[in-house]
């Protein structure tokens, strides 16, 4: 449910480049916190990895967290178990399709409130069109003219 797609794909959930750069920058961190005067680069197929580009990872991978977090904590209003809320969020924010327990295989979001299925449909949305460019758009500073 976590780990989408290849970099170029269409799908939800965190891509597997993103997921690969995450885990080669935790790498690089922890081995500078040893070693604190060794310049070590994060390299992906061969080629060294712009620290803008980590830095835009980190801030994604930072986004989607506290997204997940506030949207579990707003559809926990309901009262279903934490197993449901959580799977119910990861399946929409990822677009994978049915979550756990009262959101599995066999069941519905129809018992959810207006304001959760709400929550979830903008995580459907900010699965499938990215993250960035949503959060671009409920900007103000994006509307004001110039």
């Amino acid at each position: 449910m976590f780990i989408g797609g290849c970099a170029g794909s269409t799908g939800g959930g965190m891509k597997c480049a993103r997921v690969l750069l995450l885990f080669k920058s935790l790498a690089r961190n922890v081995s500078q916190l040893l070693h604190p005067n060794r310049v070590r680069t994060v390299r992906t197929s061969g080629r060294t990895v712009d620290e803008r580009i980590l830095s835009n990872t980190d801030a994604y991978f930072s986004a989607y967290i506290i997204i997940l977090l506030m949207s579990v904590l707003v559809i926990s209003l309901d009262n279903f178990s934490f197993t449901t809320n959580f799977t119910a969020t990861l399946s929409c924010l990822n677009n994978i399709g049915p979550g756990l327990e009262a959101v599995g295989p066999t069941c519905n979001y129809g018992d959810f409130s207006i304001l959760s299925k709400l929550v979830l449909s903008l995580n459907m949305l900010l699965g499938r069109l990215e993250i960035f460019p949503m959060l671009i758009l409920f900007m103000p500073s994006t509307w004001r003219r110039h």
